[in-house]
């Protein structure tokens, strides 16, 4: 994303100063319409994405448990109402947006490439809740996200971040880059800043396994995150002190928590190109699932492949994702909705049945319609492609009457610059959202879509936040 260029900086300074530095000059004046409609269109797929996991399995029983630690009435769980302190706030909301792994992915990096990461899922619950507890303006809450946004995309893309390595970096980058955005909101001066980076750096921390073992905790790296982003800026403003380099000094974050770390390239036209999500993703579930998804879908709406006449159904991916947590074939467990989330073999299904994937898909509803249950017996996932086609696949599927109809896919749907969802159907999906939420009436949801897509010109977000408070409560 291009911005108008915020000013520079000099060789001497170390990546910590570089990236304080640059997130505070960051003025909203200095951002172009492109940034900010982008910044709009994933505040509004944030919101609708966290009032929908309101339906997800067990949530309920989370959002009471945080509810019931008490503490000063700060900011809103949305779509629930009650006010709580800040960073249990944050940390529910976004529990609630990963829930169905619908929210914004892809990091971005110089050339529009991307990286595996889910920021927004982190860095919008935490502007939210400082904003709403501070009393911030719009135009304030969008130029810190975009400052802290960029910042954690850079360290994402240069990190050399295997999502296969173990780590999940949505505890991780997101920890740092919303710490930026809680400081910059609060009013915090480079220093304190840098302080707060570096008490957030002992609390960085997450791990793929609950992915691979579909259990519902996938969601807490990212949550965790958020808390953990506020207390560190709240501590720093307490006068507490971290080390003097917490992003490139020795054990900081490049030493620690990067496998291939690349300095030069996080700090690539620093203040001329805003970095952040670059998908907004048109399907509920993993996106390494969405180029299989995506085949399957154009499958339905260009040949209407009817679920009744398939034989077999033959899905090409690479060997590395056909070996990895989306590979295997589906087996609901204990956390279904994970299960199929994370399932090519299940998600395949889904999408030749009903022609689409979204949270009711993943729910027992759908998983006993008998067109899914028939087809997940047929359809098999095999890693016959290349490596390097990271996000493509084919897939091939033999009707009763031997005909076989193919489909490859080398973009999936969602991607800004190769793909990208037009604004009505980024709306529609929030729409659904909230609908499927029965949280929010149409009336509000309309109301709050609306301040949303005005962000800049709205003097308080509170207003925004406190449409997501369901009428009954």
């Amino acid at each position: 994303m291009r911005g108008n260029g915020v000013g520079s900086v000099t060789a001497e300074q170390t990546l910590t100063d570089r990236l304080i530095r640059h997130a505070h000059r960051v003025r909203f004046e200095d951002l172009g319409e492109t940034v900010l409609e982008r910044a709009r269109h994933r505040m509004v797929d944030a919101l609708g994405n966290t009032v929908a996991g309101h339906r997800a399995q067990g949530m309920p029983e989370l959002v009471e448990t945080v509810a019931g630690w008490g503490g000063r009435e700060d900011a809103t769980v949305l779509g629930d109402g009650r006010r709580i302190p800040a960073h249990h706030a944050a940390m529910l909301n976004a529990a609630l947006m990963r829930s169905f792994d619908f929210e914004p992915v892809g990091a971005e990096g110089p050339g529009r490439r991307q990286v595996a990461a889910h920021i927004t899922g982190t860095t919008v619950p935490v502007a939210l809740a400082v904003a709403e507890r501070e009393g911030t303006t719009g135009r304030e809450v969008l130029t810190a996200l975009l400052a802290g946004e960029d910042v954690a995309a850079r360290l994402a893309f240069g990190s050399g971040f295997d999502v296969y390595s173990g780590q999940d970096n949505t505890g991780t980058v997101n920890g740092v880059g919303a710490t930026v955005v809680a400081c910059l909101l609060m009013g915090l001066d480079e220093v304190r800043t840098r302080h707060a980076v570096g008490i957030v750096l002992n609390q960085l921390a997450g791990t793929v396994a609950s992915i691979f073992d579909q259990a519902s905790a996938f969601k807490l790296p990212m949550a965790f995150a958020a808390r953990n982003a506020i207390t560190a800026a709240e501590l720093a403003a307490a006068g507490v002190t971290g080390p003097a380099d917490p992003l490139s000094g020795r054990f900081g974050f490049l030493e620690t928590y990067c496998a291939d770390p690349d300095p030069a390239v996080m700090v690539e036209r620093l203040g001329e190109e805003f970095y952040a999500d670059a998908v907004i993703k048109p399907w509920s579930c993993c996106r390494a699932a969405h180029p299989s998804l995506d085949a399957c879908v154009r499958l339905v709406e260009d040949h209407g492949v009817d679920p009744e006449r398939i034989d077999r159904v033959v899905v090409h991916v690479t060997p590395r994702t056909a070996a990895g947590f989306v590979g295997r074939r589906f087996a609901p467990g204990d956390c279904p909705e994970v299960s199929a989330a994370f399932s090519i073999h299940y998600t395949a299904a889904a999408a030749l049945t009903f022609g689409t994937v979204r949270p009711e898909h993943l729910g027992p509803r759908a998983m006993a319609d008998p067109r899914v249950r028939r087809l997940l017996e047929r359809i098999e996932v095999q890693g016959t492609l290349d490596d390097a086609e990271v996000l493509t696949a084919e897939v091939e599927v033999h009707l009763s009457d031997g005909t076989v109809r193919r489909q490859r896919v080398d973009s999936p749907r969602g991607d800004v610059h190769h793909a990208p969802l037009s604004e009505a159907q980024i709306l529609e999906k929030y729409r659904l959202n909230a609908a499927f939420s029965q949280r929010v009436d149409a009336d509000r949801a309309d109301q709050a879509l609306g301040l949303a897509m005005r962000l800049p010109q709205l003097e308080h977000v509170r207003d925004l936040v406190g449409l997501f408070t369901p009428v009954t409560r």
